[in-house]
């Protein structure tokens, strides 16, 4: 892919983070900063408090939706099986 094939839009987003120059030509970017690693302490406490900012949905709303995926899970399976057992079937006329 070269420049002339990306439109306006592409071409300014390219200037804007400094891929392009401002003739539209193609310059070397700078490398991005590498982050410091942080300590397993610090990343403990910061998973920590990411993780008190999640809403965690309340028991009914678990049992209702294990229940959804459990009806879904058997509906499929039976589905499957009856296609299953509907080929079979039908191929054992076939051949025999």
């Amino acid at each position: 892919m070269s420049i002339d094939d990306l439109n306006r839009e592409q071409k300014r987003l390219l200037k804007r983070q400094g891929a392009l120059d401002e003739r539209g030509a193609p310059q070397r970017g700078q490398r991005p900063v590498q982050r410091e690693r942080v300590g397993v302490r610090r990343y403990l406490r910061e998973v920590r408090d990411e993780m008190r900012k999640v809403a965690w949905p309340d028991r009914p709303e678990v049992v209702r939706y294990s229940l959804i995926v459990l009806v879904t899970v058997i509906v499929y399976t039976a589905y499957v099986a009856g296609i299953d057992y509907g080929l079979g079937s039908l191929m054992q006329w076939f051949y025999t």
